[in-house]
Parts: C-alpha cells; structure tokens; sequence
C-alpha cells in the first residue's frame, strides 16, 4: 500500500481510470449519445484543470507568498530552486488546459461565439458562461504573459537577471497574481452557476 501511494504517477493513472469508469457508467445521466459522452470528458478535463489552477493559485497566495518572508534566507534556496519551479510548471499548464477545455465546451455546444461576444440574451447563461469566459482569459494572459515571465527571472530559471531587475518585476508579478485571486471570484461564480449544455 505504500508503494502504491508512494507513486503519485500511479495513483493519477488509477484515479483516471475510476473516472472514466465512473463517466461511462453513468452515460445515461447526461445522455448515451457520443456528444454527450464526449462533453462529459471535457467538461471532466475542464472542471480537474481548473481545480489544478485555481488551487495552485490560492497555495501561491495564501500561502507561498505571505511565508516567504518569514523564512530565513539561507532557506529559501530550497523554495526557490525546487519547489516554485514546479509549482510554476503546474500552475501555467493547467491555466492553458482549463482555458482550451472551456473553449471546445463551448464550442462542442455552440455556443462559444454567442458567449465570448455577449449576444445572448442572459436568460440561458450565455452571457454569464460569457462573462467567466473573459474572466479566465484575462486571468490565463497574466499567468503566461505577466507572472510566467517574471518569475523566470526572480527564480534563476533564466540566468542574467540583476538584483535591481528582480525587485522590479516582483510587485508586477505579485499584482498580476492578486489581480488573478480576486478576478477568480466572480470568474467560479459564472462557471459554476451558467450550467450551460447540462
């Protein structure tokens, strides 16, 4: 048993398979059709890397963040090279995946266009699935385009950054970050209450 929970790649892969057991045994719940077994999937993909997102960016800042400095120097090392390396890596990749999930959803339902340019008329969700879209969007740009790059520099990971350097791209990535945590808000309230193509 240890073994077993020792192995986080196995235990994904055996979590996996419950979950594809558990999508196709209950198919007829959102319908049997391929379509619908098809949306179950993504939204099932969808709804694992937001979860991977969101949480990784609530540990940043409820967490990571506000410890950092109350943790003596000759420490930090250890969060700097290895842990927040991989956090980063987690965190970027399953803030692409919800987005590219969220979208074939949308798309796979047809109701992707209506959504993204707010032409529904608000009584089915579009507009507040519309809404969260945007949300994620802005929010997935500052992981890849704002906090990703920054924190390349203030981690090492690409050598050449000056200390001066450092101390400036630190309030952009932290703003970008917060901006994420309070922008995540309003963005789970749309996701979770349009309940569009259910």
């Amino acid at each position: 048993m240890a073994k077993f929970f020792g192995n986080l790649h196995l235990v994904l892969a055996v979590g996996l398979v419950a979950a594809i057991l558990v999508i196709v045994s209950f198919t007829g719940w959102t319908g049997a059709d391929a379509k619908s077994v098809a949306d179950d999937v993504f939204r099932w993909l969808h709804t694992f890397f937001g979860i991977l997102w969101i949480g990784l960016l609530y540990y940043l800042n409820f967490v990571q963040v506000p410890t950092m400095p109350s943790i003596p120097a000759e420490q930090t090392g250890a969060i700097n090279n290895h842990i927040a390396p991989k956090v980063f890596f987690f965190f970027r990749y399953a803030a692409l995946l919800t987005v590219v999930f969220g979208l074939v959803i949308a798309f796979h339902n047809g109701y992707a266009v209506q959504a993204l340019t707010f032409s529904g008329y608000g009584a089915d969700g579009t507009n507040l699935i519309g809404l969260g879209m945007w949300l994620a969007l802005i929010m997935a740009f500052n992981v890849w385009f704002i906090i990703w790059p920054a924190q390349r520099k203030i981690l090492n990971i690409v050598p050449g950054a000056t200390d001066e350097e450092k101390a400036k791209l630190r309030p952009r990535a932290l703003a970008a970050s917060r901006t994420n945590v309070l922008l995540s808000l309003p963005m789970l309230y749309c996701m979770v209450s349009a309940n569009l193509g259910a």
